[in-house]
């Protein structure tokens, strides 16, 4: 992710077993890097979660800070795109028991 000029860019790779199948490329304007890092994880798990037969899922984010917020519950300004990420992932792990996610 860089942000330059108020407008962030997100590249993300979708691996299937070490072999590149998807890169997706996001731009956001006039948002924080928490925000934008968020934009990106809904972004990206979105895509992952619609490809069958994904059973793990692995995030690499250079911030611990952004990803222990996906899974709090308290009140804070990024609500909206945590509901939406933790919607995904309640279908994604309804789709069967085994599926992990991993940060």
């Amino acid at each position: 992710m860089s942000i330059k000029n108020q407008v962030a860019t997100l590249v993300a790779h979708i691996h299937i077993y070490d072999n590149p199948i998807i890169k997706t490329l996001h731009y956001a304007i006039n948002i924080t890097s928490t925000e934008a890092k968020f934009f990106a994880i809904r972004c990206d798990i979105n895509k992952t979660t619609q490809i069958v037969n994904i059973n793990c899922i692995i995030v690499i984010i250079d911030s611990t800070h952004a990803t222990k917020r996906i899974f709090d519950s308290s009140v804070h300004p990024y609500q909206i795109q945590l509901s939406t990420i933790s919607r995904e992932l309640r279908e994604f792990f309804k789709r069967d028991q085994y599926n992990s996610i991993e940060f």
